[in-house]
């Protein structure tokens, strides 16, 4: 007789409610997005602002502090470098195909057609930063939220309390805790560390004489992010134009990539690192990867953050699980 299987009404209504609650995360996945890059800006500025409170300024004063130095270091610098980057940009792409061919001309590479693919690098560039300009009301909603967050982050003890009770509040907010922490001590600390690269890789070119030094800088500081690969990948663009003036000049800027990296990975990490918890460069990789191929460039850049958030609620819950239960006298 074939096997008869009953599905319980519980199940059938788990089932729904669990597709339903899918179906209204993939509609509002731009809100969540926001959410989650608020709550990452607030585990980076919490602390600075907690320091402040600490002399007795109150919580509102030491937030807004913060945010207009933060502000308005991101408008200066964008100020500054925006305009000869995407200068020097556009400049590179268009000799990019001449560079190649001299390097390998026994490549037979077509210039017309690899202009056509890199080209739009600069073209994409000005689109995206003026993207960020007309959807500021988006980057202001963002601080506004952060703000808010880091505003009602002292009475997250007495809400918790208030829907959860005691005991789950307290977990609850452990691996709040945690979470604020691991992020915002890896994005401080790759912030320092891209500033820190970026800047020993503009001084370095600069004083060799290469052309392109601000793109290629701001590649190497950017691409910081990538374990392993990424300082590599930075410096192919650099040896590249180089090698059109001669291979003993490509092979110091080599050098100089060496040095920073080889400096960077016995002092500048050890230092600046010390007190984040990072990901092992394998999965921090594959995360970035995934996240670029879901979701282009705001997938990449949110990947490592929430797979951090991800490890850290799925380790806090196997210690509760491994706790022994607690017996009352």
């Amino acid at each position: 007789m074939p096997t008869k299987i009953e599905i319980s009404h519980r199940t059938i209504i788990f089932t729904v409610c669990f597709l339903l609650l899918l179906w209204l995360l993939v509609q509002v996945r731009e809100v969540i997005s926001l959410l989650f890059i608020a709550f990452i800006i607030m585990s980076a500025l919490k602390p600075w602002v907690d320091s402040l409170e600490k002399w007795r300024i109150p919580r509102m004063v030491s937030a807004l502090t913060i945010y207009v130095f933060f502000i308005a270091g991101i408008a200066s610098l964008l100020t500054a470098l925006l305009p000869p980057l995407v200068s020097q940009t556009i400049h590179l792409s268009d000799n990019l195909p001449r560079y190649i061919n001299e390097f390998v001309p026994f490549a037979a590479i077509d210039p017309q057609a690899l202009t056509q693919q890199v080209a739009p690098l600069g073209e994409n560039l000005l689109k995206v930063t003026l993207g960020v300009f007309n959807n500021i009301v988006g980057v202001l909603t963002i601080f506004v939220i952060s703000f808010y967050l880091i505003m009602e982050r002292g009475n997250l003890d007495m809400q918790l309390e208030t829907f959860l009770g005691e005991e789950g509040a307290k977990r609850f907010l452990v691996v709040i805790k945690k979470i604020e922490e691991r992020l915002g001590s890896w994005v401080r600390g790759q912030f320092t560390l891209g500033i820190i690269i970026g800047v020993s890789t503009f001084i370095g070119l600069q004083l060799l004489g290469l052309p392109y030094v601000l793109p290629l800088s701001i590649i190497a500081g950017v691409l910081e992010i990538v374990p392993t690969i990424g300082p590599i990948i930075s410096a192919v663009p650099a040896i590249l134009v180089a090698l059109t003036v001669s291979p003993l000049y490509a092979l110091a800027i080599a050098a100089l990539y060496f040095v920073i990296q080889q400096a960077e990975n016995n002092l500048v990490v050890p230092y600046v690192m010390k007190q984040a918890v990072g990901l092992p460069p394998l999965v921090t990789l594959l995360s970035i990867l995934v996240g670029a191929k879901l979701g282009g460039i705001g997938g990449a850049v949110l990947a490592v953050p929430l797979v951090v958030t991800i490890e850290t609620v799925f380790s806090e819950y196997m210690k509760f699980r491994e706790q022994p239960p607690q017996t009352s006298r």
